[in-house]
């Protein structure tokens, strides 16, 4: 049985053809409507499935074109597009099914069956599952020194779990194994999870911006956020940052660590006290009511990429502060409507912290030196 299927998102192509593979269709597939149709006459497949929003050509002239060959082929179309009118259009046009993103790839498996029946295989694989987004999100994660504490198990579970999803570990110029860890954590998985090397420390705001830059190459991404090494914020709350940039006309959507009910919030003391005084100070300069700047988990869409990360950041640990001033310079008063505050609903301090109490001490002449800057 002969699957092909059209999409741009090369993250979506390899999921769906890795698994509908391992059940034993034969799958094909196409970045473009061009090629995807050149692939259809040549291979008669019996199924296709499509997405809608397709350079040059959409998934309903896709559909058009197959159903007008009048041939026994079967079409699905698997889209974020959730009108009413474009599903209307794809049933009047012929389709079998439409499936919406998100959706995961055990519904797509069931679908798929239910359309065209089930191959006869000896080794059945073993059950796994994913979500297939609409939108694609690359993610930066600095590290230097992690070789004892990366949750490599933690990485690889969520980018198989989470479809669209590509993690970019950038090394900062670790002293041990750290590059070593990483490029065997993304070893026979590079579509998903890829390993930017600095030879040299340059702090993490210069990891983030380089990692966040060489991201930005790739046109498949539609937002690029960063997250912390040691996960002090989970994947359930940042994945829940995605999901609000991704329904909103917010450019940057910030985790927020707000103490409160129903939160499990958890700092050092001191710490606490030291953070409280920085925010507040943070915020006589801002201009802007943050409760919280310097949480490790931002997602940013990639129109606003060039305005943050292009000029080099002055501080090695206060880029956030540095990326909301570029904000507020670049579109004035208007950039409080581009910025949202979401507070996390999880967030532990991992031992080993690479930010000393002496460099929390600091932080308040950093201040100064960025207030100067960007008055």
């Amino acid at each position: 049985m002969k699957i092909l299927t059209i999409d741009d998102q090369t993250l979506i192509l390899l999921s769906l053809e890795k698994k509908l593979s391992e059940l034993g269709y034969e799958v094909i597939t196409a970045k473009t409507g061009g090629e995807g149709i050149e692939l259809f006459d040549i291979e008669k497949p019996d199924l296709v499935i499509v997405d809608i929003n397709l350079p040059k050509m959409s998934g309903l002239d896709i559909v058009k074109y197959i159903k007008e060959a009048a041939i026994a082929t079967k079409v699905m179309i698997m889209s974020g597009d959730t009108q009413e009118d474009t599903i209307l259009k794809g049933f009047k046009l012929g389709i079998d099914d439409y499936m919406k993103k998100p959706v995961s790839l055990n519904e797509v498996v069931a679908r798929v069956k239910k359309l065209i029946g089930t191959p006869t295989i000896k080794n059945i694989p073993e059950e796994s599952n994913g979500l297939i987004r609409e939108k694609c999100i690359g993610v930066v994660i600095p590290c230097y020194n992690e070789e004892d504490r990366l949750l490599s198990d933690e990485f690889t579970a969520f980018v198989y779990a989470n479809v669209g999803y590509h993690l970019c570990f950038v090394n900062d110029g670790s002293t041990d194994k750290t590059l070593e860890v990483l490029n065997k954590l993304s070893e026979g998985r590079e579509d998903y999870i890829s390993v930017y090397n600095c030879e040299k420390n340059g702090g993490k705001a210069e990891a983030v911006r380089q990692g966040v830059l060489h991201l930005a190459q790739n046109s498949e991404l539609d937002y690029i956020g960063f997250l912390d090494a040691d996960l002090s914020t989970d994947f359930q709350d940042f994945d829940d940052l995605v999901k609000t940039i991704e329904t909103t006309k917010y450019k940057i959507v910030s985790g927020s660590r707000i103490s409160r009910m129903g939160a499990n919030i958890t700092k050092q003391s001191a710490r606490q006290i030291i953070s409280l005084t920085i925010n507040y100070i943070i915020r006589k300069i801002l201009g802007m009511n943050f409760k919280d700047t310097q949480c490790g988990a931002k997602i940013i869409d990639k129109d606003v990429i060039p305005i943050l990360f292009n000029d080099k950041f002055i501080t090695r640990w206060l880029f956030d502060v540095e990326m909301f001033l570029r904000m507020k310079k670049h579109f004035g008063e208007k950039a409080k409507s581009f910025i949202c505050e979401q507070p996390l609903k999880r967030w532990i301090h991992a031992d080993g912290s690479k930010l000393s109490m002496r460099d929390s001490l600091k932080i308040a002449f950093q201040l100064t030196k960025i207030a100067t800057h960007y008055r």
